[in-house]
């Protein structure tokens, strides 16, 4: 990473270009971001209902917070409101609707304290998002939902965005861990023993970058960054938004972020939807990464 941008005027191919070469870019909110956030609190303030949903988990069983979350996430990622205020972002962002898809977002929670790190609340440790089956055009979108700091935000390990690091990730298959795994995440409470990449050497996590934005501000970054969960010491827990972008130029023409190490199997291709009609990815866009990852002689930067 060289270069942090902080509400860029740049353009989406521009911004792709230096986004694949490591950089990250922050924007302040705008009508689309705000209205996303905006509708995830309310879905989250009636779930929570007299409690406030930062402290909740002082007064609540651990069991019940996972099952509420449980009821609570996919509500957010399946409504038709949240696409719409994407679609928004995405527009607003200068992204071209035919050429830009976009997966469902997620909306995430990092409690404080340990209280709840598994399942439904997990806590990534160091990773990239590549190691599971994420294309190396993919750029992440994250939003902070209420107020977030140093403390309970996440952090980049930029020394590692050119030196790969041995991980677990040639025993991941997207499409495995979607028939086995992902629906049962509000179950696991306490610890969680589904087989997600990992580190397999010791990583340095300092120096970190982390980037603090207020509510509906966005970070952009690169699938291929090394990042991790900041422990969450704050006594609040931290609400988030995230979804990612593909360029179905890039994807077919195999730009994007260098491939150093990661070996997974199946793809997130098929996830994606594009910005202007909601149509998915075609078979010339997703072809060559049926496999995994594309060899890494193969990718290149734009």
């Amino acid at each position: 990473m060289s270069t942090l941008y902080f509400d860029s005027a740049c353009d989406d191919d521009q911004r792709r270009s230096r986004l694949y070469a490591g950089d990250l870019f922050v924007y302040s909110p705008g009508p689309g971001s705000t209205a996303l956030v905006e509708f995830a609190r309310s879905l989250i303030r009636d779930a929570f209902g007299p409690l406030d949903p930062e402290t909740a988990q002082a007064g609540m069983p651990v069991e019940d917070y996972a099952a509420l979350l449980g009821k609570l996430k996919p509500l957010f990622i399946h409504s038709d409101e949240s696409k719409r205020c994407i679609r928004q972002i995405l527009a607003e962002a200068g992204c071209d609707p035919d050429l830009t898809y976009f997966d469902v977002p997620r909306l995430r929670s990092a409690t404080s304290d340990n209280y709840l790190s598994t399942g439904i609340a997990y806590a990534f440790h160091p990773h990239r998002d590549t190691w599971y089956s994420a294309p190396f055009c993919q750029i992440n979108w994250w939003i902070p939902v209420f107020p977030v700091e140093s403390g309970n935000c996440m952090a980049f390990h930029p020394r590692y965005w050119s030196q790969p690091v041995r991980n677990g990730s040639a025993g991941y298959n997207y499409q495995e861990w979607n028939r086995t795994s992902r629906f049962n995440a509000a179950q696991h409470i306490g610890t969680d023993n589904r087989r997600q990449p990992r580190p397999e050497e010791p990583v340095e996590l300092e120096p970190d970058v982390r980037v603090v934005t207020p509510p509906g501000g966005m970070l952009l970054f690169s699938a291929a960054h090394l990042h991790s969960t900041v422990p969450n010491m704050t006594g609040r827990t931290r609400f988030s938004i995230d979804f990612r972008t593909v360029h179905r130029t890039d994807a077919e023409k195999l730009i994007g972020a260098v491939n150093l190490d990661s070996f997974c199997t199946g793809t997130t291709m098929q996830d994606y939807l594009r910005a202007r009609d909601l149509a998915h990815l075609p078979e010339s866009a997703t072809r060559a990464y049926e496999a995994g990852p594309p060899h890494p002689a193969l990718l290149k930067t734009a």
